[in-house]
C-alpha cells in the first residue's frame, strides 16, 4: 500500500483505474463489470474527471462520474473505493477555469454525479493563469473544511507553479495540493523527471502518473504503422515510432519475457517502481484489466530496471 500524501489521508495500492474510458469506449454495463474486477482484486483507487467524455458525440462531460455514482449507489461500495476527480477544463455552458466560483459550483455537481457526499481527492486539471492561486487555494480549502472533500492535488502544472502553490498554502494556512498527476512513463520522461520531480520529492507528494502506457504504445501493439488501425488512438502512434521509441519496446520485450508476462505489465511496473509514482491505465475489458493488475505484483529487480532505464533515457 502507499499513501496519498500526508499520513492521515487515505491508503490506496499501487495502481489506479483510469475512469476516462466509462462512457466513452465501453459501456456502463461494461464499466461497472470492471469496477467491481478491480474492487474484488483488492484495488481501490479510481480516478476520472468533470470533464470525461465530453469529447464524444452527443455528450456533455460528467458521463464518467455519473456511471461510477450509478456503481456506488448499486454495490454501495463507497467505503471501499477513493475517488478522485477534477475540475478547471472546459465544461462548456458550465465553465471552465479555478475561479472560486467555479469550483464551487462544480463540486456540486461533481457530488451529484458520483451520488456521493465527499470526494477523496479533488484536483485542479490545469493550471488557470487567469486565476490567482490564493483564490485556487482558498476555495479548495474551503472545501476541504467542510469535508466535502479529504484532499486536493494538482495537474499538468509546472515545477515552478505548483511550488508557488504549496508556498502560498504553507503562508496562508491553506489545505496544500498532496498530489500531482503529470503526464509520465517510459518514453515521456524528460519534462517529469527534470522539472517536476524535485519539487515532488523535496515536499514528499504522491505522483499519479497519466499516459502511463503512452495511449498504448508500450504495450507492444504499435510496431509498424500497418498497426495504427487497431484502435482509435492508433493514429496517434506515429510520434513513438523512432529509434527511441523501438528501442524501449525491444527492452519491454526482453524484460517480460524473463517473467512471463506482458510489455504492458512491465511498463507500469517500472513506474511503480519510481519513487512516489501510482500510475494511472485503462481498460476495456476484463482481460486487459487482468493485466494491468499483474504488474503491482510485478517486482522487477535492479537489472532488468536498468535495462528499461538505458532504453528509455534522454
Amino acid at each position: 500500500m502507499k499513501t496519498l500524501g500526508k499520513p492521515s489521508l487515505p491508503t490506496f495500492p499501487q495502481l489506479a483505474f483510469g475512469g476516462n474510458v466509462f462512457g466513452w469506449t465501453i459501456d456502463e454495463a461494461m464499466s461497472h463489470q470492471l469496477l467491481n474486477q478491480f474492487v474484488d482484486a483488492g484495488f481501490s483507487f479510481v480516478d476520472t474527471a468533470d470533464v470525461y467524455s465530453i469529447w464524444g458525440e452527443g455528450h456533455v462531460g460528467g458521463e464518467s462520474e455519473t456511471i461510477i455514482g450509478n456503481w456506488l449507489a448499486k454495490t454501495d461500495r463507497r467505503s471501499e473505493v477513493v475517488i478522485a476527480t477534477k475540475v478547471g477544463m472546459d465544461m462548456k455552458e458550465n465553465g471552465k477555469g479555478l475561479s472560486r466560483k467555479h469550483i464551487l459550483a462544480s463540486v456540486e455537481r461533481s457530488l451529484n454525479r458520483l451520488q456521493t457526499d465527499y470526494i477523496d481527492l479533488y484536483q485542479a486539471h490545469k493550471d488557470d493563469p487567469d486565476t490567482a492561486l490564493e483564490e485556487t487555494l482558498g476555495a479548495f480549502d474551503e472545501l476541504v473544511k467542510a469535508g466535502k472533500v479529504k484532499a486536493i492535488g494538482a495537474s499538468n502544472y509546472s515545477g515552478d507553479r505548483l511550488q508557488q502553490a504549496l508556498d502560498i498554502s504553507a503562508q496562508q494556512g491553506f489545505a496544500r495540493y498532496e498530489t500531482l498527476q503529470p503526464e509520465y512513463n517510459l518514453y515521456a520522461r524528460e519534462k517529469y523527471e527534470q522539472d517536476m520531480k524535485p519539487v515532488v520529492l523535496a515536499n514528499k507528494l504522491h505522483v499519479i502518473s497519466y499516459f502511463s502506457l503512452a495511449s498504448g504504445f508500450l504495450t507492444g501493439k504499435y510496431r509498424t504503422e500497418a498497426d495504427f488501425g487497431k484502435s482509435r488512438r492508433g493514429g496517434g502512434m506515429g510520434k513513438y515510432l523512432n529509434p527511441r521509441g523501438l528501442a524501449i519496446l525491444k527492452a519491454l520485450d526482453e524484460v517480460s519475457a524473463r517473467y512471463h508476462t506482458t510489455p504492458a505489465s512491465v511498463a507500469l511496473a517500472w513506474l511503480i517502481a519510481q519513487p512516489n509514482i501510482t500510475p494511472i491505465a485503462s481498460a476495456t475489458n476484463p482481460e486487459q484489466l487482468t493485466e494491468l493488475l499483474a504488474s503491482a505484483k510485478l517486482q522487477l529487480d535492479a537489472q532488468d530496471l536498468a535495462v528499461l532505464d538505458a532504453a528509455s533515457g534522454y
